[in-house]
C-alpha cells in the first residue's frame, strides 16, 4: 500500500513540476513581445549560392527580374557560342581554300540590330517598372529614421515620441543561446508585419550602407543627405542585414537585425522599449575598438616626417 501511495505521489509531484515549468515558459513567452520572431530566422548560411529567401514583395520582384534577365543572358551566350563553333568549323582555312570576298549582307545587318533592340526592350520595361516600384514611398504606415554611425546604427521612430535608440553588435563574449555571431545585436529594429514601412536613411560621419538582402533594401547612408526606401514584411520572423559600405576599422561590426512581429506584439514592444532601452548597452570590444581620434593621421605624419613636437 505504501509503495502504491509513493508511486502515485511521485507521479503527481512530477506532473506538478512539469506543469509549473511549462507555465513559466508560456508566461515568459507571453510577456516577451519579440518571442514569436524567433520562430523563423532568415539568416545567411555556409555555402549559400543564391539570394537569401525573399522576405518582402520588393525582394520577390528583384529575385524574379534577376532570374528573368539571367535566362535571357544564358540564351544569348549559348547562341553566340554555338554560332562561333559553327563559323570555326564551316569557314576555316581547310574547308575554304579560296576565301570569300563578301563584306556586306543587308539581311544579317538588320537581324543583328533588330534582335538586340527587342532584347533590350523586354529587359528595360520590367526594370523601369521595378525602379518605380522601389521608389514609391507614399502612404507608409510608419517612418523610421536610420542613422549610421561609426560603428553602430541608430533608429528613430518618427511617430513614437522619444523612441530613439542605438543598436550595437553583440560582442562574442556576450552571445547568448540563439544569437548569431557577428549578426545579432543588443537592440534590434522592430517592425509590424503587413504594413508599409518607410526608411529615412542618413549618416552622422562617413558613408555607410543600409543593406537588407532578404527584404530588397539597399541604400547608402550619406552625411547631410536623406535617402528613402521602404519595405513590407508579410511573415513574422527575424531578418538580418549588414553595412556593405566600407566605413572604417570596425566596418564588420555593423549588422542589422530586424524583428518582424504582429501589430499587437509591436504595440506591446513599444511600451517595453520606451521603459527599458538605453543608449549603448554594450561597450565596444577593446581589441577591435578604433584608435583615438586623429591617432592614425598622427602616425602617418610621424612615419613620414619623424616624431611630432
Amino acid at each position: 500500500m505504501n509503495r502504491i501511495f509513493g508511486q502515485v505521489f511521485g507521479i503527481s509531484l512530477l506532473a506538478g513540476l512539469l506543469s509549473l515549468g511549462l507555465g513559466h515558459a508560456a508566461l515568459a513567452q507571453a510577456t516577451d513581445p519579440l518571442a514569436a520572431a524567433g520562430t523563423y530566422v532568415n539568416a545567411p548560411h555556409n555555402w549559400q549560392m543564391w539570394f537569401p529567401a525573399s522576405g518582402s514583395p520588393m525582394q520577390d520582384q528583384i529575385d524574379w527580374l534577376m532570374k528573368y534577365v539571367l535566362w535571357i543572358m544564358t540564351a544569348v551566350v549559348a547562341f553566340v557560342g554555338a554560332l562561333m563553333v559553327y563559323v570555326f568549323v564551316k569557314f576555316n582555312a581547310k574547308a575554304n581554300k579560296t576565301p570569300s570576298h563578301m563584306t556586306h549582307n543587308t539581311f544579317i545587318e538588320v537581324i543583328w540590330i533588330v534582335i538586340p533592340t527587342i532584347l533590350l526592350a523586354v529587359i528595360i520595361v520590367p526594370s523601369i517598372s521595378l525602379i518605380y516600384y522601389e521608389g514609391d514611398t507614399s502612404n507608409p504606415y510608419m517612418t523610421v529614421t536610420v542613422t549610421g554611425h561609426q560603428w553602430y546604427w541608430e533608429y528613430n521612430y518618427d511617430a513614437v515620441p522619444g523612441l530613439d535608440y542605438t543598436s550595437y553588435m553583440i560582442p562574442d563574449d556576450k552571445l547568448q543561446p540563439g544569437d548569431i555571431r557577428r549578426l545579432s545585436v543588443d537592440h534590434p529594429l522592430v517592425l509590424p508585419i503587413n504594413e508599409k514601412i518607410k526608411f529615412n536613411i542618413t549618416s552622422s560621419d562617413v558613408l555607410h550602407g543600409f543593406y537588407l538582402p532578404s527584404l530588397g533594401v539597399q541604400k547608402y547612408a550619406i552625411p547631410g543627405t536623406i535617402q528613402t526606401s521602404w519595405t513590407l514584411i508579410p511573415k513574422v520572423g527575424t531578418y538580418f542585414g549588414q553595412c556593405n559600405q566600407i566605413c572604417g576599422i570596425n566596418h564588420d561590426a555593423m549588422p542589422i537585425e530586424i524583428k518582424a512581429v504582429s501589430m499587437d506584439d509591436y504595440l506591446a514592444w513599444i511600451k517595453v522599449a520606451q521603459a527599458n532601452y538605453v543608449m549603448n548597452s554594450y561597450q565596444a570590444n577593446p581589441v577591435s575598438s578604433p584608435a583615438p581620434k586623429n591617432e592614425f593621421a598622427d602616425l602617418a605624419v610621424t612615419g613620414m616626417t619623424g616624431p611630432l613636437n
